[in-house]
């Protein structure tokens, strides 16, 4: 398997800032507010090509938190748009795993169109690129 290029430096960066790391863990706990605010406050701060990546999974997570607080129509909205963000960028970046993310999302989505009652999956998760250390 080839090496992964080294990341630029906006993208090295953002993967030492202790905020990165902090809204990850918060997204995977499902504390999607929380998580969202952080994600928030990085993308505010990015111009480059990573502030569609940081959108997509702030986006993906309030619409987790919309279809906790029983709004599917936010839910489906919310999701499908950092869904689109995603789509846009490669398979992987700050060290994450994007293509498991759209995946994820993805079927997220289509559950959320499809079916009648509220979807019964498991949560998105941001799972680690390979060759990426936790």
């Amino acid at each position: 398997m080839a090496a992964l290029p080294p990341p630029d430096h906006e993208e090295a960066s953002l993967i030492r800032d202790p905020r990165l790391a902090e809204a990850i863990a918060r997204f995977n706990a499902g504390d999607w507010y929380a998580c969202h605010d952080g994600f928030e406050e990085l993308w505010h701060e990015t111009a480059g090509p990573l502030r569609p990546v940081l959108q997509g999974i702030l986006q993906i997570a309030v619409g987790q938190l919309h279809l906790e607080r029983g709004n599917r129509r936010g839910a489906t909205i919310l999701t499908g748009e950092g869904l689109g963000r995603l789509r846009s960028c490669g398979d992987q970046a700050l060290g994450l795993d994007l293509e498991q993310l759209r995946g994820h999302a993805a079927a997220w989505l289509q559950a959320l169109q499809n079916a009648a009652d509220a979807p019964v999956l498991d949560p998105p998760r941001l799972n680690r690129a390979q060759g990426h250390a936790l």
